[in-house]
């Protein structure tokens, strides 16, 4: 089976979209489907088998992404679907039109995954736009959006029941992306702490993710304030880059935790990250708008225990209560619980042990799995009938 992807964004560009594709792309040959992407050319990458690469600028504001041409996606994406079984739309902009544009044209089925919270995302990056009229705004384009599909995909139930409530009537599938549990489970966390000067015995905390807004990092330091009262040497460490990078270093100036938080930038993934993750004694998130919250599981796959905040798409994986901790959406609580965690580590050690066993029931392998029978599923039905609603967990 041959299945082409269309996107807005995939690596150089790291976020949770890329490693998303890159995740299902690398997984589902072993299930029968051969993927080709259809993505954009940030610079110089070089030519690989099963990628085409869309000549595009820099998005203005934003040197991170790339803006393809709207004529070049549209070629890109017809030419790779014309010996495919199925379009899968990863991003809701070019991306979206070309590959709806290419599946009808060919008499495909065309599936989307719904990565991003767009009415709770835009509210961060529009700030001078009454946030109600935003909110109908982003809801209504979603809703048409999805309803133009055959199937849509979401990473968590909590995105399905927003969704259902913006009044889409495309079946919708719960499937999350899975973890490549060995790339994190072989990590030296000493080999971190040297490379970055950090004491064998200093308490470690962690942040993954991009450094945005709506990741509400500025929680987390908030919340450190209240931790090192009961843990003063307690360091956190946000791993990641982004827009909001000036501001959290403000905060953290004005806060007086200079000394106590440490901004590395993005990391590779094969050894850097893994190496980060051992390194750390828990992982720390508070973000309220995660579709699903990968690095969550990333760092149990690692070993490392998990306090967040039970939101949207985090609330599948910290609801089983398994390797992780929920604190009340309080940075008091949440520096409390953070703080006598780091205090009495002994008293926690079966979270370590949770946490990879756990992690594993999301493997990149199962996932892939239920992801190539749903293509299947879509292929065997006739063109323009509907998927039956499941409710797959």
């Amino acid at each position: 089976m041959r299945v082409v992807m269309v996107s807005d964004v995939y690596f150089p560009r790291v976020n949770g979209v890329s490693t998303s594709i890159e995740t299902f792309r690398r997984t589902l040959s072993a299930h029968g489907v051969e993927v080709t992407l259809v993505v954009p050319r940030y610079g110089d990458e070089a030519d690989e088998p099963g990628i085409i690469r869309v000549a595009g600028r820099p998005v203005p504001g934003d040197r991170e992404d790339r803006l393809v041409g709207w004529r070049a996606m549209h070629r890109a994406a017809l030419v790779a679907a014309q010996d495919c079984d199925l379009v899968h739309v990863q991003t809701p902009f070019i991306a979206h039109y070309a590959g709806l544009k290419a599946a009808r044209t060919l008499g495909l089925p065309v599936v989307a995954t719904y990565h991003t919270l767009f009415e709770e995302y835009l509210q961060h990056y529009a700030k001078l736009i009454p946030a109600g009229w935003l909110r109908g705004q982003a809801r209504g384009f979603s809703r048409r959006q999805c309803n133009q599909l055959d199937a849509v995909i979401v990473p968590s139930t909590a995105m399905r029941q927003r969704l259902d409530s913006y009044g889409v009537q495309s079946p919708m599938h719960v499937l999350p992306t899975g973890i490549p549990m060995a790339q994190f489970a072989g990590g030296s966390g000493a080999r971190f702490r040297q490379q970055f000067g950090i004491d064998k015995e200093r308490p470690m905390a962690l942040f993954v993710g991009r450094v945005a807004h709506e990741k509400n990092i500025g929680f987390l330091l908030e919340a450190l304030v209240h931790a090192r009262q009961l843990k003063p040497e307690t360091l956190l460490v946000i791993a990641g880059e982004g827009p909001a990078m000036a501001d959290l270093k403000a905060q953290t100036a004005a806060l007086g935790l200079q000394a106590s938080v440490l901004f590395i930038g993005y990391l590779d993934r094969k050894q850097a990250l893994p190496d980060c993750y051992a390194a750390a004694d828990v992982f720390v998130f508070a973000s309220r708008t995660e579709t699903q919250g990968l690095v969550l599981l990333e760092a149990m796959a690692a070993g490392v225990p998990v306090i967040a905040l039970s939101e949207m798409g985090t609330t599948d994986i910290l609801s089983p209560g398994r390797g992780a901790f929920s604190p009340p959406v309080d940075p008091h609580a949440f520096g409390e619980v953070l703080g006598r965690f780091l205090n009495q580590p002994e008293a926690w050690k079966h979270l370590r042990t949770e946490a990879p066993i756990y992690a594993q029931e999301w493997s990149d392998d199962a996932m892939a799995e239920r992801l190539a029978r749903l293509y299947r599923d879509c292929v065997d039905l006739k063109i323009g009938q509907k998927l039956p609603l499941t409710a797959a967990a």
